[in-house]
């Protein structure tokens, strides 16, 4: 008894661990191929989709690159949510990502020796990322890393079960597992489907179940039982980015969970066949061969991996033709299911969590926050000349409290957002981006302080029964329009990803302003006079009104100098 357990520990110990350096070393080599590859890949996935299979071609090559079907449905949900894609685009994209994640697959059956090129991808990785500069060879260094972390997590999970089979006691409970009969395989596939829900990888699961067909302790139709289930836990991943999202997010989702699960059940019948189609693609299949494992010798399954990767190829396949002639349809029933809120608005909470898998999304998802920021302010701009002419009402000068309350609030979610994407290894070009996102929303945040100091001033002389008197209207209207004039023509470019500032006219077109408003005040300050006992008051509020503009503008200054990259 006390054997078994030492050994059951040794086991779990070695599998456990082999589990976590592959999930680590998936999650480098991701990282690393989407610092390499981000911004591109966000843009060949946004504009290869003009035909459902180009999707599909753009699903499978975009998953290739970055080895992780998750992060794909990741940045769908944001690509949705943010209405770079429909849904019906994203859809197809998601069936070629379901077939390009079976590349790992066939990289893990293809592996010579997993230890091997294990160290040597370690040893090559250590040098490019710790003793060669530059980031792209830095990032492609952490890319080698996570490549050698995989296959050493490989060889740590194979070794681990190995010994399973020197005790019959712990063996039985894997060979008792049966996929004979339909009952066995759903058992199986439910089993599969929870740990990848749980791990977030369909390729650590299917990695497992390998390592244990290879040494005999599960029969092969099991693993490709196996393979159904991993397939539906992998989904969880798109639950997970759009909790809390909008309804596109959560259409994207279920979109995903719905076609593998209905996928599995119309393709479970045909179960045998897909067994037997692995079984005659390779004629090697079953063969032994005695392998050494520390330090003893055993048997081993060594060509078992190649028809399980065959298997799992032609199952995505076979899911894909399933759904891509019905894609609209299937896309309009999912649109049924999930609502549309009405003048519902993307949240950051969208990809709260998801997005830290994908930096570029990320930013994408600030920038709709940002963009929310943008229209806010010129629409309290807009309140802030109703409220100096007099023309408002309470409902006028209650929006303006409330709507700076909420930049307050959205400021704040943005900076601690981009903080914690800002805390990932990303590409200079992301991580500027990420910089310039949070110089945008402190600026945008006080623009709307002023528009606020701007009614406060008016509530004063209102206190005082006193009112801006029409001389100096004329002149806060005037200073009024040229700043809105202004913050009209820089805010488009924020939205632009490429935008083409002359900055140097910019500059010369603010300090004009600048002069302007100047002189305003210098006018003002000759108001002041001993004919009008309360005008001392009623200027000074003038003129911090009028300051408040010179601010506004400034604050839009330092706008257009963020986007033209001339302030940091």
């Amino acid at each position: 008894m006390k054997e078994n357990l030492l050994l059951v520990l040794q086991i779990l110990g070695t599998v456990l661990g082999g589990l976590g350096i592959f999930l680590l070393g998936m999650k480098h080599l991701s990282e690393g191929l989407q610092a390499t590859a981000g911004s591109g890949l966000r843009k060949f996935m946004a504009h290869a989709t003009s035909h459902r299979l180009v999707g599909v071609g753009t699903g499978v090559l975009s998953t290739i690159i970055v080895q992780s079907s998750s992060i794909i449905t990741v940045m769908l949900v944001g690509f949705v949510s943010t209405a770079l894609m429909t849904l019906p685009q994203a859809f197809s994209v998601l069936i070629g990502a379901n077939i390009g994640t079976t590349a790992t697959v066939w990289i893990i059956a293809y592996a010579p020796d997993p230890q091997m090129l294990g160290l040597i991808g370690l040893a090559l990785g250590g040098v490019l990322y710790f003793f060669v500069r530059g980031e792209r060879v830095h990032n492609l260094g952490l890319t080698v890393i996570g490549l050698g972390l995989v296959f050493m997590g490989l060889y740590f999970m194979s070794k681990g079960v190995a010994p399973i089979k020197q005790n019959p006691e712990v063996a039985k409970v894997f060979t008792s597992m049966s996929a004979a009969s339909a009952f066995g395989v759903v058992k199986v596939a439910v089993c599969a489907m929870l740990l990848t829900a749980v791990i977030q990888s369909s390729a650590a699961t299917i990695a497992i179940a390998m390592a244990l067909a290879q040494q005999g302790l599960i029969a092969y139709d099991v693993a490709i039982a196996v393979l159904f289930g991993a397939n539906v836990g992998t989904t969880a991943t798109g639950w997970i980015a759009a909790i809390g999202g909008t309804a596109d997010a959560k259409r994207t989702a279920l979109s995903h969970t719905l076609s593998n699960l209905v996928g599995s059940v119309v393709l479970l019948p045909f179960f045998p066949l897909f067994v037997k189609a692995g079984q005659a693609l390779f004629p090697n299949y079953g063969a032994v061969e005695t392998i050494v494992v520390s330090g003893q010798a055993t048997q081993a399954f060594t060509h078992m991996m190649a028809p399980i990767a065959v298997t799992d190829t032609l199952f995505a396949c076979c899911r894909g033709l399933i759904f891509f002639p019905v894609a609209r349809p299937f896309c309009r029933l999912i649109e049924r299911i999930v609502k549309q809120p009405e003048n519902e608005k993307p949240h950051l909470s969208c990809l709260k969590v998801g997005t830290l898998m994908s930096p570029v999304i990320a930013c994408d998802q600030a920038l709709q926050e940002v963009n929310f920021m943008k229209e806010s302010d010129l629409e309290l701009l807009a309140c802030a000349r109703k409220v100096i002419a007099g023309e408002s009402d309470e409902a006028d000068e209650n929006h303006i409290t409330h709507r700076e309350d909420i930049l307050d609030t959205v400021q704040k979610e943005v900076t601690d957002f981009l903080g914690s994407v800002m805390s990932k290894r990303l590409s200079w070009d992301v991580a500027e981006r990420a910089r310039r996102l949070l110089r945008l929303t402190d600026e945008l945040e006080s623009v709307s302080d002023e528009v606020a100091a701007v009614l406060k001033a008016v509530k004063r002389l209102r206190k005082q029964n006193q009112r801006i008197s029409d001389v100096s209207l004329q002149v806060i209207l005037s200073v009024h329009d040229r700043v809105a004039a202004f913050a009209a023509q820089v805010t488009p470019w924020i939205r632009s990803p490429r935008p083409t500032i002359d900055i140097d006219q910019v500059q010369n077109e603010s300090k004009d302003l600048h002069e302007f408003i100047r002189e305003c005040r210098h006018t003002q300050l000759g108001r002041v006079g001993p004919e009008d006992p309360g005008s001392s008051v009623r200027v000074l509020v003038e003129l911090d009104i009028i300051n408040a503009y010179e601010r506004v503008r400034a604050y839009y200054l330092n706008i257009a100098e963020t986007l033209a990259g001339r302030k940091r």
